[in-house]
């Protein structure tokens, strides 16, 4: 990976949201338009890994209970950690979300099940206002692109 560019905004970017949300492919997107502008720390999830995955690559593979410990209100809250930027990326219902997990064809049934009680909770947790995030709702790709693109870059991106 490239070194980030002194030149930009290096204040944290911290992008949430539940599983089947859009998250990877929002920013494989945004990494591709701007490969010199971004740093990544790979994600944690509490998914199993999927055939070809490797901890540490894809994701780091965490229980819940260490997942919980680390979340994004311990970032907010962090004391000498950087003030991040927070943006949740949602999808349009949890019915959307359901058909999209579903759709994946990779999880069983009660994983399925348990991402959708997650992606309750995280939807949730955005609309409390905790870490007041930047909403953006994935309903369709390049209108949610453009949105995220701009709030991360700016209108001259």
């Amino acid at each position: 990976m490239p070194p980030i560019n002194p030149k930009f905004d290096t204040t944290p970017i911290v992008v949430f949201g539940p599983s089947g949300a859009g998250k990877g492919t929002l920013l494989q997107k945004l990494f591709a338009e701007f490969p010199d502008r971004f740093g990544y720390s790979v994600s944690h999830t509490t998914r199993a890994p999927r055939p070809g995955e490797t901890d540490g690559k894809e994701y780091n593979f965490t229980s819940m209970e260490k997942f919980q410990e680390m979340g994004v209100k311990q970032v907010a809250n962090h004391p000498t950690f950087p003030r991040p930027r927070f943006v949740f990326i949602s999808p349009p219902s949890l019915e959307v979300l359901e058909q999209r997990l579903r759709g994946r064809g990779t999880d069983k049934e009660e994983d399925v099940l348990k991402r959708l009680e997650q992606g309750k909770k995280e939807m949730e947790f955005a609309k409390s206002g905790g870490v007041n995030p930047k909403v953006v709702v994935n309903d369709d790709l390049e209108r949610a692109y453009k949105e995220l693109k701009e709030w991360v870059v700016g209108k001259e991106a």
